[in-house]
């Protein structure tokens, strides 16, 4: 009976082709691999042609996936070399490592792990003996560059066994590393107990010393004896270089993957082809690389080894040789290759026949139907909603968001237009893990997003299990979802707001979830009905009016939204006269804040006057666009339009007395901007009088100036009020108020500062102040000359057609 141990460094290529040599050589008639034994299942897998590194085992507890543990492999891994030639060979393989059952229930999750904090890196012992400050450096010397087959003949193994038992010598595992070598020393004299004669092992070089010796095996079954132990499931996922970087269930991770693929998939001239690499990379970002270049490049790597004493250029050397001759210096250029190259975001695959949850399973059929494949490197896509293979992917998207499977981020789409969305995809090994979390919930993308937004709603219900207008939600149809049973909320568990709720509605729709949607809305309204609170109401409001929007954009109209929103806007305008009474500072402008966003969303609300109220709230006016808003609202509303009703809300609270400063100044800029405050330079005056406080006085400018600066370019009566204000101000009153002015003043953007400040220092502002508002006599700061003016605007109606 033969027994080689094999000990190798994790995710090493030179340590992969040395034991891939190795184990032609031996031709062994079992390989026992560290890793989980409850995966030697899935080993015939690995040979399947749809498996492509890198990836991993993943085991995680049924019922409980939050505790998992990933066992990762790429194509230059060791052990991943060893199980693909036993696959060939048709040798068998068992993994040999503790099982995870007892690592997941002794630390819930990091069964994998190897090495103890102190004995981490026994490699970097091994540099420092050898002189090398660098344990990648010494590594690549010793074992990543040798290409001359001595590995093969089983030296290089013998030198690390010889090494890693003087490293060890006197060294006493800790209780979880003790049981790992034990279960490692059991599985050995099974195999032989099973008749195997010539047995390979392949292990972290640090297990080498306490698998050449195997003690009494009482001794070991002493120390496995009693240990907790849980149900798993194990199978393969895809994985990313990136992730290798990471920590990996070996307790060994690589900073950089890319280069070691490169090692190992191109044995021959690895530095020249690597450089030529990096030249394709870069000329891709539209740089000069010439074959000059590469080949200046090639020389210096090699030059600097020389220099340094080394037998190849490694990652320092061509790294150096990229940003010196490819990239003349620039640091960008080769961040861009260590990204892409050095570290790189390959992601792996697994074939149809592993094992999966149906949720798993069914993703991957929409993931073929929409078109979009699973990649590591972040890619942009833009969606048009009116074509439906773009419908149906950002529907896809959305719906595994909501399941915590957030595969999509959304992003800010360029122009106009609710039709389009922008989304960057990435796809994370641990999405997988998410996935079986999120299989409790259905065995569909659709059926599980369904589940979990009624759950949500549930948790936002008046009163627990029941509601006004369905039975008990716990296995009952009374949310559309036969058969499917909902777990109650636990006791203390976050109650949704009203506003979270009326979110789902928006989710709801552009996830195109019509089973759940009826549900959510019957849950808002019984929640609306019970809230008094205004603010509750008022935060509710504007998700509620912008899914309407999307209903109508994505031909998935919400039955019973309008009657909702209805409802809604007619408890606010009834109790806001309320709301506003003795606010302190802070609260009366979260209180703006709100009354703005309800006022954009009432604008949303069509009155038959198309996109005239699109552009307000509480950006209307601030770039020049409150008179053409106020053309748009103030003409034509009727009292019992939603605008209507809101607008005349306002009004009637915008005459009260007893108003904080913000808030009447907000309003009455609203109101100005709509053209229903035609007396607004005497309410202006009024609040600036002497007989209010600085304090208030400067409040109300705040609130009135929130919409943006525009208005004092553009109106210089305004202008003169303030300035008369301001400089009316006595120097104490001037200290106290100078905090809000320059929080005001700052909210603009530069050239509105900019503009206001030449009007002031010309003196527009004063001469204006008593008079009729300049030359045109309107108020409105027409202070212009018809002859200069005359030329721009004929070019102007021969570019219109109307000259």
């Amino acid at each position: 009976m033969t027994t080689t141990i094999l000990g190798v460094r994790h995710h090493g290529p030179g340590s992969a082709r040395a034991v891939r040599s190795a184990l032609e050589r031996l031709e062994p008639d079992i390989v026992l691999i560290e890793g989980p034994p409850e995966a030697d299942a899935l080993v015939p897998l690995a040979a399947e042609p749809d498996m492509e590194p890198p990836v991993a085992l993943l085991a995680h507890v049924p019922g409980d996936p939050s505790k998992a543990a990933f066992w990762p492999f790429a194509v230059f891994s060791p052990e991943w070399q060893a199980i693909r030639y036993a696959a060939t060979a048709d040798v068998e393989v068992r993994f040999c490592d503790l099982p995870a059952a007892h690592g997941l229930a002794l630390d819930g999750g990091r069964s994998g792990e190897a090495e103890t904090a102190v004995h981490a890196d026994p490699i970097g012992a091994l540099a420092e003996a050898a002189g090398y400050d660098d344990p990648e450096r010494w590594w690549e010397d010793a074992v990543e560059h040798r290409t001359d087959g001595e590995a093969g003949h089983g030296s290089v193994f013998e030198v690390i066994a010889e090494a890693m038992t003087a490293v060890r010598e006197g060294h006493v595992p800790d209780r979880h590393e003790a049981r790992r070598e034990a279960y490692m020393r059991r599985t050995l004299r099974q195999a032989v107990k099973d008749g195997f004669r010539n047995i390979a092992v392949v292990c972290g070089a640090w297990h080498v010393p306490a698998l050449a010796t195997l003690p009494r095996a009482a001794d070991d079954d002493r120390l496995l004896k009693g240990m907790p132990k849980v149900k798993v499931e194990m199978t393969w996922v895809p994985w990313t270089h990136g992730r290798l970087a990471a920590w990996s269930g070996y307790g060994a991770g690589v900073t950089s993957p890319g280069w070691y693929h490169h090692l190992f998939t191109a044995p021959d001239r690895p530095i020249e082809r690597w450089l030529a690499r990096a030249a394709a990379v870069l000329r891709e970002e539209d740089l000069p690389v010439s074959s000059a270049h590469v080949i200046e490049a090639v020389r210096l790597a090699d030059g600097l080894a020389t220099l340094r004493d080394r037998p190849l250029a490694g990652l320092t050397e061509v790294s150096e040789a990229v940003c010196a001759v490819l990239c003349e210096g620039d640091e960008l250029p080769a961040d861009l290759v260590q990204r892409r190259m050095v570290v790189g975001e390959r992601l792996g695959h697994v074939p149809d026949s592993t094992p999966m949850v149906p949720l798993q399973r069914h993703l991957r059929g929409e993931q073929r139907r929409v078109k979009l494949k699973p990649e590591a490197l972040g890619r942009d896509h833009d969606l048009d909603l009116r074509k439906s293979l773009d419908l149906d992917r950002s529907r896809l998207l959305h719906r595994l968001g909501l399941i915590g499977v957030p595969w999509g981020t959304p992003r800010e789409t360029r122009g106009k237009g609710t039709f389009k969305e922008s989304w960057t995809l990435e796809w994370r090994p641990e999405f997988d893990v998410s996935l079986i979390e999120a299989a409790v919930w259905g065995i569909t993308v659709e059926a599980a997003a369904t589940a979990r937004v009624c759950d949500l709603a549930e948790k936002g219900a008046p009163a627990h299990g029941a509601s006004a207008h369905g039975a008990s939600l716990h296995g009952s149809p009374a949310h559309g979802l036969p058969g499917v049973g909902l777990p109650a909320p636990a006791a203390g568990a976050h109650r949704v707001s009203l506003a979270e709720l009326t979110a789902l509605v928006e989710k709801c729709l552009l996830a195109d979830l019509p089973d759940a949607l009826p549900y959510v809305l019957g849950v808002i309204g019984d929640r609306a009905a019970l809230d008094s609170d205004v603010g509750h109401l008022m935060a509710a409001l504007p998700a509620l009016v912008r899914a309407q929007r999307y209903g109508d954009v994505r031909g998935t109209p919400a039955a019973g939204l309008a009657t909702i929103v209805d409802s809604l806007l007619t408890r606010i305008c009834t109790g806001l006269p309320t709301a506003v009474t003795g606010l302190d500072d802070d609260p009366a402008r979260q209180l703006v804040s709100q009354i703005d966003a309800v006022h954009s969303a009432v604008a949303l609300l069509h009155d038959g006057h198309g996109e005239g109220g699109h552009g307000s709230g509480h950006g209307e006016g601030g770039h020049g666009g409150g008179q053409r808003t106020a053309r748009g609202i103030g003409q034509g509303i009727g009292q019992g339009s939603p605008r209507g009703r809101w607008l005349a809300t306002l009004r009637s609270v915008a005459s009260r007395s007893d108003l904080p400063g913000v808030i009447e100044g907000r309003l009455v800029r609203i109101l100005f901007d709509a053209q229903m405050a035609d007396d607004v330079q005497v309410r202006m005056s009024r609040a600036m009088s002497l007989g209010h406080p600085p304090a208030r006085a400067a409040a109300w400018v705040e609130g009135f100036l929130s919409g943006g600066g525009l208005l004092l370019v553009h109106d210089s009566r305004l202008l003169a009020a303030v300035d008369g204000w301001l400089t009316g101000l006595s120097p104490e009153a001037f200290v106290d108020v100078l905090p809000l002015l320059r929080r005001t003043f700052g909210a603009f953007a530069p050239p509105e500062r900019r503009s206001i400040g030449e009007r002031v220092r010309s003196g527009t502002a004063a001469a204006c102040g008593g008079g009729d508002g300049g030359r045109g006599g309107t108020g409105d700061g027409a202070d212009h000359d018809d002859e200069r003016a005359a030329p721009a605007v004929r070019t102007v109606l021969e570019i219109l057609g109307r000259a």
